[in-house]
Formats: C-alpha cells, structure tokens, sequence
C-alpha cells in the first residue's frame, strides 16, 4: 500500500506490475520509466537517413533487445522499440535493392 492508504496499480490493473502512471503518494502519479534500448532503437532507424545501414543494422539489434525487454520488465517504450524495428528493416532492403540494381547496371554496361 502507498502512503494515504492506496495501492499501487500498473498497466493490468495488479498492484505493483509496471508500465501505467502509478500512484506516488499525496503528490500525484509517477509514470513508469521508458526503455533506453527502445529510444536507441528509434533514434538509429532515424539516424540511418543520415548515416545509412550503419545506423539500420544497430536499430534491428536494439530493436529486437527492447521489445524482449519491455516483455520481461514492463517498460514503456514498445512502440519506439517497434519503430525502430520497421525503420532499421526498411532501410536494410532498400539497401539490399540499390546493391542489386548497382550490379545488374554494371552488368548490362559491361555487356
């Protein structure tokens, strides 16, 4: 129980069981922390504009971490670790189609 006689609720409605605003006391809520791997993950799949698959390939990575994560722990943050995720795949294709068209251009050139 919190001070003044309140439980603490989280996102299912248990006491003490992450992700939702949680009751901190006569002072109000407090929400619950945002995943660091799920904000790297959209910051990379933002970056890879940039950057290219240089910051694509790490956005996959912290992507897949983040959500395996946000499971166990109850974190905020899924949707940014999943925007990541779909940024990071798209600028892989994307990288994997300019790689195929570079060489069937070289091919045709060459022939």
């Amino acid at each position: 129980m919190q001070p003044g006689g309140y439980p603490q609720y989280g996102s299912y409605g248990q006491p003490g069981y992450g992700g939702a605003p949680q009751w901190a006391g006569p002072g109000g809520y407090q929400s619950a922390k945002t995943s660091g791997l799920a904000i790297a993950a959209l910051v990379c799949g933002i970056g890879q504009v940039l950057i290219g698959i240089l910051a694509g390939i790490p956005a996959i990575i912290l992507g897949h971490m983040a959500r395996s994560r946000i499971r166990q722990t109850g974190e905020q943050g899924a949707g940014m670790a999943l925007a990541g995720l779909i940024l990071g795949y798209i600028g892989l294709a994307l990288t994997i189609l300019v790689i195929i068209i570079a060489i069937a251009v070289a091919h045709s050139a060459s022939n």
